[in-house]
This record gives C-alpha cells, sequence and structure tokens, in this order.
C-alpha cells in the first residue's frame, strides 16, 4: 500500500461520479488495507455535504444577482420539482434523504441529496446529518460487497 493509493482513494470518494463507491474497491484493489480506506474514503464523501450545500448557495447568489434568465429558469425548475418531490419527501422527511444516499447506484450518493435538500429548501444541518448517516451505509455496504465479491470470485475462478 502506498500513499498514491490512498490519495486517489481520496479523490474518487470527492468526485460526484464515483463518490466512495469508487474509493473503496480502487483501495482494494490496489492494495490498501480496507481497515484503512473505508473510513477514509467515509469521511472524505461526508465532507461533500457542508462543500456541497456551500458552493451551491453562493453560486446561487451570484447567478440569481446576475443573470434574469438564471433566475427565471431555477425558479421554475425547482417548483416543478418541488410538486413532484415533496410529497415523497415530507412522508419520509430525512430518513429518505438517508435511504436515497444510502443506496450505492449511480446517482444516489452524498452530491445528489444535497443538490436534492438544498434544492426544496431543508434544514441545512438535518440534511447534513442525514447524508453523513447515508454515506456511512453507503460506505458499509460497499465495502462488503467488494469482500464478498471477491470472495465469491475464487470460488467460481480456478487460478493458476
Amino acid at each position: 500500500m502506498n500513499l498514491t493509493t490512498l490519495l486517489m482513494s481520496i479523490m474518487l470518494s470527492l468526485l460526484p461520479i464515483s463518490e466512495l463507491r469508487g474509493g473503496i474497491p480502487y483501495a482494494y484493489f490496489n492494495g490498501a488495507s480496507l481497515l484503512l480506506a473505508t473510513p477514509l474514503c467515509i469521511l472524505t464523501n461526508a465532507l461533500v455535504a457542508p462543500i456541497a450545500y456551500s458552493f451551491l448557495a453562493t453560486v446561487h447568489k451570484i447567478f440569481h444577482a446576475h443573470w434574469a434568465w438564471y433566475t427565471s429558469f431555477f425558479d421554475r425548475f425547482v417548483a416543478k420539482a418541488q410538486r413532484r418531490v415533496y410529497p415523497k419527501v415530507s412522508k419520509y422527511g430525512y430518513w429518505g434523504i438517508l435511504l436515497f444516499v444510502a443506496i450505492p447506484l449511480p446517482i444516489t450518493g452524498a452530491w445528489t441529496g444535497t443538490l436534492g435538500s438544498w434544492m426544496l429548501g431543508l434544514d441545512k444541518r438535518k440534511t447534513m446529518m442525514a447524508v453523513f448517516g447515508g454515506v456511512i451505509v453507503s460506505g458499509l455496504i460497499v465495502t462488503s460487497l467488494v469482500v464478498l465479491g471477491v470472495g465469491i470470485d475464487s470460488v467460481f475462478i480456478k487460478r493458476i
């Protein structure tokens, strides 16, 4: 295991396209210890929520102040999203966000959960806790799948 592998795992855990779903397997298949890589990738991916929330708020203020087209587009987009999604959010609340982030599938991670919560105007602190909980569950699921997948691989494939 080397530092480059861990740094690459951290970078993959920060990216919206891979998040820890890419970071943990990358670390494992490049020889890093899962006891070190899993908590590191979980913590790194959990940092996405406050970073994304602050970034979204800042960019929104700048765009809202300077471009009228952005204001009309964004307001219509958010109103439509709120009409479609808000009944589900009001039914499941922050547990729904936690479960959404916890499912290790494409487009269901910390970035999307934070973006959706921000667009719906949900409480920042509660969103952070829900996203962090979802990231922990997702990290444990991904780690389990990596370990079990390698174990099942050895049952079906004979190494020469």
